[in-house]
């Protein structure tokens, strides 16, 4: 068994639970976005970015807003458990970024649709995540672990290309777009601090 292997099994159960956190953050961002359309039947992703299930015209704005809040707070507790658990100075780098991308997400909810920072608040979320994923992966190519490493990158580097390169309708199309990468790079990032 590695060190590294070894440390992860002395930890107690309890904190090494710890690491599906953004699994969790993942699909709770679902289950918010699910019950803020379903109150609000008049949203369309074709239409409609996600932030105006939490603005003015919402039908329980508090639902999406707390939503993101909450969201935020398991993104930023799941940065901090990935500082706790590893030595690795490029996850820990990683790890910030991601503690930034957490709070950014949880102002989303506190800067609502039709504030001035929101779009703001929004853009750098999505931003700070595509630096995650690319520091999280070069982090994993040098310390060996080269395909998942590779995939990691390919996020961080896909994600903007994407919705820069791409055309897209007015709606929340890219922004799911955003988030599905995201949830696909938590879930790769989740199977990698299994080993540190």
């Amino acid at each position: 068994m590695s060190h590294s292997s070894t440390k992860a099994a002395e930890r107690p159960v309890s904190v090494r639970a710890l690491r599906f956190l953004g699994i969790a953050a993942a699909v709770l961002a679902w289950a918010v976005i699910a019950v803020s359309v379903a109150i609000n039947r008049w949203f369309s992703p074709m239409v409609n970015p996600f932030s105006d299930l939490g603005g003015p015209r919402a039908t329980d704005p508090w639902v999406y807003n707390y939503g993101m809040i909450s969201v935020g707070a398991l993104i930023i507790a799941f940065g901090s458990y990935v500082i706790y658990i590893t030595e690795e100075k490029l996850l820990h780098v990683a790890a910030s970024f991601m503690f930034v991308a957490g709070l950014f997400l949880a102002l989303v909810g506190v800067f609502h649709e039709g504030t001035y920072p929101h779009v703001f608040v929004s853009q750098w979320f999505f931003a700070q995540m595509d630096m995650t994923a690319l520091a999280w992966g070069l982090g994993s190519v040098v310390k060996g672990r080269a395909k998942t490493g590779l995939a990691e990158l390919a996020i961080g580097v896909v994600g903007p290309l994407g919705a820069v390169l791409m055309r897209w309708p007015p709606g929340a199309l890219i922004e799911a777009y955003g988030v599905i990468l995201i949830d696909a790079f938590v879930a790769l990032a989740t199977a990698d601090i299994s080993r540190c």
